[in-house]
């Protein structure tokens, strides 16, 4: 086999319609255009989703929803849910591997929801001025 003589499946590509050849090959005179009009003509165009002057379907519709780019990279964690670290220190990575933030993580904030029974210290994550009270409390720290 040589790559010159490479052909697709028989049957599996059509050959295109030859229009403008004669009224016997089927697709003459206006080769499939129609009579008259802008879309008859060679150049004639119109925007895209144009109407013909009529208010547009994307204009009609109203807008809706907002999609933060920044919430995929950042994560809430509960107070109660540092228990699942193994480790004394709580960091990002702490978190990924105990599986409760995501992996695309970059930030993450702990907030105060539940009760926390044994000192943690919590180093580069954002925490809550409660959450910060109870960890305090616990015998555990917060660092920057």
């Amino acid at each position: 086999m040589r790559l010159n003589s490479l052909k697709p499946g028989a049957g599996s590509r059509r050959t295109r319609k030859r229009v403008g050849r004669g009224i016997s090959a089927g697709q003459g005179k206006t080769a499939g255009r129609g009579d008259k009009g802008q879309r008859s003509r060679s150049g004639g165009y119109s925007k895209v989703g144009f109407e013909g002057g009529q208010m547009p379907l994307q204009r009609r519709l109203p807008k809706v929803g907002f999609s933060s780019r920044k919430a995929r990279f950042v994560a809430e964690v509960r107070l109660h849910e540092l228990a699942r670290v193994d480790d004394e220190t709580v960091d990002l990575a702490a978190l990924k591997a105990a599986g409760l933030v995501p992996k695309s993580t970059r930030r993450a904030k702990v907030f105060l929801s539940g009760t926390i029974d044994r000192a943690v210290r919590v180093v580069g994550l954002g925490v809550s001025r409660g959450a910060r009270e109870a960890i305090e409390a616990a015998g555990g720290s917060v660092e920057a």
